[in-house]
């Protein structure tokens, strides 16, 4: 993403952002939200994105991350970007983001220009609403017109964070459930957005209980290809350093395509979460994965659908909440300590 090629690329994109940000709204919320009062906030937001993309190609992967793992927690009202206060347990140390996930310091960045272009106007959750959909386009993946217009939450649940976000390790049928749960389908939303870990990077102790005693068996897990498996026992040894990073899409680990779903179909998904959508025999998730194996097009075309589902999960509008002045607290209010994360896809970290 360094060469001069992609930096003009990257131009153009934001370029291209503005002119599709025009469609009619979606629930509450609407793409020309802030037309009138911050009419310069995507390309703000992308300006900051393309100089993040130059030095970290994993960036694209973690911002969309951040806003799966907060719209999963009370809806998109960007809780999730909250430190610890004395009456906030921050989402940051819940157990599926604690250091994993990543990105705040280019949302403080995007935040920062935008208060300086129109202070009290956009809040941290539309942030990360656009974050997510100008990563994904940036890197080869489909554009959309992102309603806009939430606000920002007051409050966080780390509590709620432990138990709602989708795992690694989850079986499909808890996987399904939470999904449902948050009002998304068991089906095609949650195949789709799986589809988000084509593209990002995942620590080995999100994937190793695969490769050595597999469910207490002593046996890797048999839904992992065996010429894959030597390189990611290499790769994460037993006793070795969990944190040491793989990727989730091991044929273009950068780009966001179709790929993730092929890798399926060869049993070289990386994490179990990822393979039982194809290994679960006779399950609809199966015909899913071949459909958006075989078609590229289906496959972007559901994943916007979904994500505009996702993004609009029980979002804070008019008189609720705040828009933030800063993304890490509420307004007025002061931190008493910084939770700090470090390196993370959506399921796990990017």
């Amino acid at each position: 993403m360094s060469s001069p090629f992609h930096h003009l690329l990257a131009t153009l994109l934001c370029a291209a952002f503005l002119l599709q940000a025009s469609s009619s709204s979606y629930a509450q919320l609407s793409p020309t939200f802030y037309d009138q009062n911050c009419p310069n906030a995507l390309s703000i937001i992308c300006g900051v994105l393309q100089q993040a993309f130059l030095s970290d190609i994993r960036i694209g992967a973690s911002l969309i991350r951040l806003h799966f793992h907060d719209c999963f927690v009370n809806g998109c009202d960007g809780s999730i970007l909250l430190d610890n206060t004395a009456t906030i347990e921050s989402e940051k140390e819940a157990l599926a983001n604690n250091n994993s996930a990543r990105g705040f310091d280019v949302v403080d960045k995007m935040k920062a220009a935008l208060e300086s272009a129109c202070p009290g106007i956009v809040s941290c959750a539309d942030i990360l609403a656009i974050a997510a959909e100008q990563s994904v386009n940036m890197t080869g993946g489909p554009s959309w017109a992102v309603p806009l217009g939430r606000r920002d939450s007051l409050t966080a649940s780390r509590a709620l964070a432990n138990i709602t976000i989708p795992g690694p390790f989850d079986s499909l049928e808890l996987l399904k459930s939470k999904f449902v749960n948050v009002g998304l389908n068991n089906d095609t939303d949650l195949v789709a957005l799986s589809g988000g870990h084509t593209f990002g990077r995942a620590q080995c102790r999100t994937f190793d209980n695969r490769l050595f005693n597999f469910n207490s068996t002593n046996n890797p897990d048999p839904t992992l290809n065996t010429t894959y498996l030597p390189t990611l026992q290499q790769l994460c040894p037993q006793g070795g350093n969990r944190s040491v990073l793989a990727d989730l899409d091991l044929t273009t680990p950068n780009a966001f395509d179709n790929k993730y779903f092929s890798n399926l179909q060869s049993n070289k998904g990386l994490l179990q979460s990822d393979q039982i959508l194809f290994s679960t025999t006779g399950d609809v998730t199966v015909e899913l994965v071949n459909n958006f194996s075989s078609n590229q097009t289906a496959f972007f075309e559901r994943f916007v659908v979904s994500m505009i589902r996702m993004g609009n999960l029980s979002p804070l509008t008019g008189s609720d909440g705040e828009i933030r002045s800063n993304c890490s607290r509420v307004n007025g209010a002061s931190i008493i300590g910084s939770s700090s994360s470090n390196d993370a896809g959506l399921i796990s970290s990017i």
